[in-house]
């Protein structure tokens, strides 16, 4: 079982999840997509996913439950294979652009698709051809 070695389980899954689950939290996440995270935390520097374990707002932003008022029952969310990132030192549209310009580099090959047009980066690790691009 792979487990990220830049976040913490609190950081992927909303609070309710967490309490209930703590560590076994681990096996409701696509590996791809914990994988993917941690390459993305090499090249970009600090990210958040979410950040409410230190009193901030964002807890939608890994894996979606059915109590998220963003909760589709299809999103690649709700699988556990997306995560919306935002980054310390670097603005999402740059990560996205990086991505879609390098989309054969190795820090990349699990990413299905990424979204346009808003200010974080989601990317999913779905089965598709690599790497779909879609807006909200």
């Amino acid at each position: 079982m792979y487990r990220c070695e830049y976040f913490a389980i609190h950081e992927l899954v909303p609070p309710k999840l967490f309490q209930e689950w703590g560590e076994k939290a681990w096996e409701l996440l696509d590996e791809r997509l914990l994988i993917t995270l941690d390459r993305l935390r090499r090249r970009y520097g600090p990210m958040t996913v979410n950040n409410y374990y230190w009193g901030k707002e964002r807890e939608w932003s890994g894996l979606r439950t059915k109590d998220s008022p963003f909760y589709s029952r299809y999103s690649q969310h709700t699988f556990g294979r997306a995560a919306d990132c935002l980054f310390a030192e670097r603005a999402a549209e740059e990560v996205r652009q990086d991505i879609l310009s390098h989309s054969t580099d190795p820090d990349f090959e699990m990413i299905g698709s990424v979204e346009l047009n808003v200010s974080w980066l989601h990317f999913d690790v779905r089965n598709c051809h690599r790497i779909k691009t879609y807006q909200p």
